[in-house]
């Protein structure tokens, strides 16, 4: 292991709130050397699309969702005029990002303020998403318990991330055949960084890691500070991190069980959090707020969970909210929190307001390289107070009345377990085929094609198609984040009612089979197109949001705006989200809308994993989990007619 000190610039202050402008934290990607943030200001701004082209890619999308012949016809009439009734707002936008945004994204601030810190709603099951990471088979089982050996293996190679993160040698991540090169602006907002409740608009706090070198370790709902680096900045060894983990497990066992569990008050409502974190800081003065200010300078956040799941469904339901039990075993604002169970399973959980989990992917890519054979194990002279645990809010709650605490925080959890209890979770594994038999047998991109299979399952669920969102990264843009590509299309509407609201339990006639084969390539075609628009940012959701923004308070907008069917295109019930890594076994996130689903899935060379959220009552996890495989299963049986047709020619 190097011994070379990492030779870090200290920051101008040791803290900065973000307000959600990437401006305003632009001058820490001066700060760094390394190619990191080099190329950051030669990336291309995002564009804006005409409002003719806006309009032409829109229509085909909303036109399946008219209930009526009126509601058509109303709606193109609403299209025709768009042009003209959105001329100014269509100038003030392109003036917008041609002079007040000339050096970033147009759309950024908007979108990280009203889409992510001024939403109220508990950031849990709403706003963050989980990973959660195939097995190790390094863990050696006769050694230390395997959370400790994994935590400790997660940590080592998460502090070698942050090592090239601070140090600014790590490449900026690159995409596609052209290897493109995308803005890293995200990382800033990654590690020793933490969202902070404020009445109605959160912030964000980064912290110097040339200062804060510490680590937060969760156990049975109390939180310790744990070092991370030696003296030179490199990664502690597997021996130290496993010992300090080892503590941690000791401490919270000896800890009351009446000490109040104050992880909880992050499930809360951004206002009510907000409100009772002002409370905690009255009650515990000065002493509270620095370990709070501990807490949230930390790297990131371990939470060493008492529980061992097994199936990839109970895994899902700990990683993304900790489940009944484990829930108060949380920080909900902490940017990462990898969570690691008594028999070895692994997650992540990331907080999605200043970065997407295109960014995060990066992050987990680079620690899955990792194996617990691998790092380290040779013991190091440490500095004076080094590997020293310490209990983060034990000082404050000497000074504090814990029942008069622990009524905010039973209120916090009687709210979180009313949400955990309503949500509904399943993990469809489709195991029958994956990418080789899309690609190679029935010669389609794979996403388009499993994009088609939800169309068909969703509108077998809800009875009609529905607005469905699939998220598309822009980050060859400066600053820019996600598109929406629109899965529902006029092609797909003639696939999926050819298809049909029920299944036939597999079609015999060749005619019908053939039909159907014909429109299948249609809508996968048409779902690549606009894959492909929305890559280019020249999709329409963000420009339908952005000319709404730049209306003046009283300023009639078009009257698109208020017809029922644009309305209903952008109801995002089917909220879906392709990642596909070897590394990660099952993800998801939760719903967007209370009657919808959220549709995490993977595209395995042989199969597909498909994570499905939504409330317990109506319960379409269920019933989407059944047809997902329904219709992959139909759908091979006309691949398969076409491959059986074409070699009798």
């Amino acid at each position: 292991m190097s011994s070379q000190p990492i030779k870090l610039k200290t920051w101008p202050e040791p803290v900065y709130e973000c307000d959600g402008d990437y401006r305003n934290e632009v001058f820490l990607e001066e700060h760094i050397s390394g190619p990191l943030y080099q190329n950051q200001q030669s990336l291309p701004k995002l564009p804006i699309p005409s409002v003719e082209e806006t309009i032409a890619r829109f229509l085909p999308t909303a036109l399946p969702l008219c209930r009526t012949k009126k509601e058509e016809v109303n709606l193109k009439i609403a299209c025709s005029e768009f042009a003209r009734d959105s001329k100014s707002l269509q100038q003030r936008l392109v003036k917008r990002k041609d002079t007040e945004m000339n050096d970033t994204s147009w759309l950024q601030v908007w979108w990280n303020q009203l889409g992510y810190l001024q939403v109220r709603d508990p950031v849990v099951v709403n706003v963050s998403y989980f990973f959660g990471f195939v097995d190790d088979p390094a863990l050696a089982r006769s050694q230390k318990p395997l959370n400790v050996q994994r935590g400790a293996s997660l940590l080592f190679s998460a502090l070698k991330y942050r090592q090239k993160v601070v140090s600014g040698c790590l490449e900026a991540s690159r995409a596609g055949k052209k290897k493109t090169l995308l803005c890293s602006v995200g990382i800033k907002y990654m590690m020793h960084s933490c969202r902070i409740p404020r009445k109605d608009h959160d912030c964000y706090h980064i912290y110097d890691p040339s200062k804060f070198t510490h680590g937060l370790v969760a156990r049975k709902g109390h939180f310790f500070s744990i070092e991370l680096c030696d003296e030179h900045g490199n990664p502690l060894p597997l021996e130290v991190l496993q010992e300090q983990l080892t503590q941690c497990i000791e401490k919270a066992d000896r800890i009351p069980s009446s000490r109040p569990k104050l992880g909880l008050l992050t499930s809360e409502n951004r206002d009510v959090w907000a409100h009772k974190r002002r409370e905690l800081v009255r009650k515990g003065g000065k002493l509270m707020e620095l370990a709070l200010a501990r807490l949230q300078s930390s790297c990131l956040c371990m939470n060493l969970d008492d529980e061992s799941p097994s199936s990839r469904k109970e895994c899902a339901e700990l990683f993304l909210t900790g489940g009944l039990k484990s829930g108060e075993n949380r920080w909900f604002d902490k940017s990462i929190q990898i969570s690691v169970c008594n028999n070895g399973k692994a997650g992540l959980l990331a907080e999605h307001a200043m970065m997407d989990g295109t960014t995060m992917v990066d992050f987990v890519n680079f620690i899955s390289k990792e194996q617990f054979d691998r790092a380290p194990y040779n013991s190091v002279t440490l500095a004076a107070g080094q590997g020293r645990v310490i209990d983060i809010f034990a000082e404050a709650m000497q000074t504090m009345d814990w029942e008069a605490t622990n009524i905010l925080v039973r209120q916090a959890k009687s709210s979180f377990h009313a949400l955990v209890s309503n949500q509904c979770l399943r993990v469809q594994n489709f195991e029958d085929y994956g990418s080789t038999f899309i690609k190679k047998v029935a010669r389609f991109p794979p996403d388009a094609y499993v994009q088609m299979a939800m169309q068909l399952a969703t509108y077998r669920t809800f009875g009609e198609q529905v607005g469905t969102y699939e998220s598309t990264q822009v980050r060859l843009f400066q600053h820019g984040r996600t598109e929406v590509t629109r899965s529902v299309s006029t092609a797909s509407e003639a696939f999926v009612e050819m298809m049909g609201k029920e299944s036939t339990g597999g079609e015999s006639n060749p005619t019908i089979l053939a039909k159907k084969m014909i429109l299948l390539t249609k809508a996968v075609t048409a779902h690549s197109k606009y894959t492909r628009m929305a890559a280019a940012a020249m999709g329409v959701d963000r420009h339908f949001f952005g000319l709404s923004m730049v209306a003046a308070e009283n300023e009639k907008l078009p009257k698109l705006y208020n017809d029922p069917v644009f309305q209903r295109s952008k109801k995002w019930r089917s909220s879906t989200s392709q990642l596909s890594h070897p590394f990660i076994d099952v993800w998801g996130y939760g719903q967007v809308v209370p009657d919808g689903a959220g549709l995490a899935y993977s595209i395995g060379a042989t199969s597909c994993v498909f994570c499905i959220t939504g409330l317990s009552s109506p319960g379409y996890p269920e019933a989407l989990s059944h047809h997902l495989r329904e219709a992959l299963l139909e759908m091979r049986q006309l691949v398969e007619f076409r491959v059986e047709t074409a070699s009798k020619l």
